[in-house]
């Protein structure tokens, strides 16, 4: 668990993009007791929203932003297909960098990230927040501890109709729903694909069907199911869809001495021991902005002590290789190795 830091109240923040998330972050931010905020965007009624709201520096372009404003870290809460430059623009600035998943929308230029980041010894972040909530940190502990013993094969499984994400908005001009813009469940359920790394270990071969079965006004995969085998010889199905009503969020582990479940809209974590045959539950609370404020809380923490490391930048650029092979599977209907 990261240390909780004392907040340096006047070191400059800027987050790129206030949309939702974008506004969690500011909102968060300010509960943390850090004061000297400012925000850019080029929509004009977001920006002035923000500015009206929360009261802090506002801009139309990153590089006035970064100019004037002269950030210590920058947040780049975009949609996927600008991160990658946004970040570099930042990162010339000598900001630290966190960025929202997915990563980008490509593995164009990502080595350049890396680089600069490498060069600037900046601390670059990867927002995978689900990594933070008790739910999931619950399991990880479960499977290293090795209570279900040799995992065998996991199921994970997303599942939340699109409107009905930001109702506040037509979701026809969500990222979400636009290719160009990094678009497509396979990126933004990434989430999925994260624990599945983060639980199981290296891939080594996937197969993948996605396609369009709904009928909303999208231009993206709305769904995809990918069958993956990891080095351990464990297998893992991943399911991902933005057309079930509801939502739909959990999955299962099974071992050689049991099998770990949960529901995360239920805040359920069941354990079952094959040797006792029992079951324990365990229940957390339902909230849902602690885990963003953690991973928050990481970022500020690794960027105060300077402490340079691509590990985050390495797993997200192995889920954006697993996303380009899923969709190359799903086109050429084969399985493909995860070179």
């Amino acid at each position: 668990m990261i240390e909780q830091i004392v907040p340096r109240a006047g070191t400059p923040i800027l987050i790129v993009g206030v949309g939702s998330i974008g506004q969690r972050h500011l909102r968060n931010l300010k509960s943390l007791g850090y004061t000297n905020l400012a925000a850019t965007d080029t929509n004009p009624d977001r920006i002035a929203s923000v500015s009206e709201h929360l009261g802090i520096t506002t801009f139309t372009d990153l590089e006035t932003a970064v100019d004037q404003f002269q950030p210590q870290m920058v947040l780049v809460c975009t949609p996927p297909a600008l991160h990658v430059e946004q970040a570099c623009i930042a990162l010339e600035a000598n900001a630290h960098i966190f960025i929202e998943k997915p990563l980008s929308h490509t593995l164009e230029d990502v080595d350049k990230l890396a680089a600069l980041a490498e060069e600037r010894q900046r601390v670059i972040q990867v927002g995978y927040n689900l990594r933070h909530h008790p739910v999931f940190q619950r399991v990880k502990t479960v499977l290293d501890a090795h209570e279900i013993g040799q995992i065998q094969w996991a199921r994970l499984e997303i599942g939340q109709y699109l409107p009905d994400w930001r109702p506040q908005i037509d979701y026809r001009q969500n990222y979400t729903a636009r290719r160009e813009l990094g678009g497509g469940i396979l990126l933004d359920a990434s989430h999925e694909i994260d624990l599945a790394l983060w639980f199981l270990g290296q891939p080594t071969v996937l197969c993948c069907m996605a396609g369009n079965l709904s009928a909303l006004e999208v231009n993206v995969e709305d769904s995809a199911s990918i069958l993956a085998r990891f080095e351990s010889g464990a297998q893992a199905d991943i399911h991902l869809d933005f057309i079930q009503r509801g939502y739909h969020r959990n999955g299962k582990i099974t071992g050689s001495a049991g099998w770990v479940s949960w529901d995360f809209p239920m805040g359920m974590v069941s354990l079952y021991r094959g040797d006792a045959k029992t079951t324990e539950v365990l229940q957390f609370p339902p909230d849902m902005n602690t885990m963003y404020i953690q991973e928050l809380q990481v970022f500020l923490e690794t960027s105060f002590r300077n402490q340079f490391s691509l590990d985050s930048l390495t797993q997200a650029v192995q889920i954006l290789r697993f996303v380009r092979l899923a969709r190359q599977s799903s086109e050429e209907r084969k399985w493909l190795d995860f070179a």
